[in-house]
């Protein structure tokens, strides 16, 4: 089985570069799931109900969410949509799900969306607990197990995948929206990467104008955020490669188009 994971979308143009990917990838390598990071799809903040409705139909299977969920206020009329996910360690009550499962080529996936705590600016639950919770509860109902971890610090990242190495099927980073070089399968087999990057225009911070970028540092006055309107793009991410006999990890491969 082929996973393909797709990096923070920013921007429509993220968008276009990810159902772009998502087809060309698909054709090549013969891609059986597809999760895509969608939080700052729309105008850099949040989603809509368009642009969810654009990705599901364009193959992605599951969207997964950060610290910018509730970005857009229409959120909430898709948020309980079986296709997202927010992350799991939201305070109790909070609308939406924190993981699903899902049915593909006879085996049962688990997508599991978490966020960090280390510089996050976010309330939110421990991490490392909740998902120990969640995996305790659903080892036995599934084959694979795939975790988001929403984060900014790098020490965190790597933490959690060396907490949940053996116990799940792939532990990968987002939010920073740079790649890193350290994809790898831990000791017990689990598939692991800091971040897998982002999705939009290809001169950008971060997928923001760059100008308006360089002056807030250089001025620390307030500027309004844009994103970058270079036609250029790029689509970071990864591929899983799974055993179909023993759902092991064969192989992880990052995406960089």
């Amino acid at each position: 089985m082929n996973i393909l994971i797709i990096g923070d979308i920013v921007g429509e143009i993220g968008v276009k570069k990810a159902k772009d990917t998502i087809s060309k990838i698909s054709k090549e390598q013969k891609v059986d799931f597809v999760i895509a990071n969608a939080e700052n799809s729309a105008e850099g903040m949040g989603i809509t109900a368009n642009i969810y409705k654009e990705l599901i139909s364009n193959g992605v299977n599951v969207i997964t969410m950060g610290n910018h969920t509730w970005g857009k206020k229409e959120i909430f009329s898709i948020i309980d949509n079986k296709e997202i996910i927010r992350p799991a360690n939201y305070p109790q009550g909070v609308q939406g799900r924190g993981y699903d499962i899902y049915e593909c080529n006879g085996k049962n996936i688990a997508v599991i969306n978490l966020i960090g705590r280390v510089d996050m600016n976010v309330l939110s639950e421990n991490p490392f607990l909740t998902v120990e919770k969640i995996v305790e509860e659903i080892k036995n109902k599934v084959d694979i197990i795939i975790v988001d971890f929403h984060a900014e610090a790098t020490a965190e990242k790597i933490a959690m995948g060396y907490f949940l190495d053996g116990k799940v099927t792939c532990v990968y980073g987002t939010h920073t929206h740079v790649q890193t070089a350290d994809e790898t399968i831990l000791e017990n087999g689990t598939a692991y990467i800091t971040d897998i990057g982002m999705t939009g225009p290809k001169k950008s911070v971060i997928g923001m104008d760059v100008d308006v970028s360089v002056k807030r540092f250089v001025t620390t006055l307030p500027e309004r955020y844009r994103i970058s309107n270079d036609k250029r793009t790029i689509c970071n991410g990864c591929l899983i490669k799974i055993n179909d006999d023993n759902c092991k990890v064969i192989e992880i491969n990052r995406i960089n188009m």
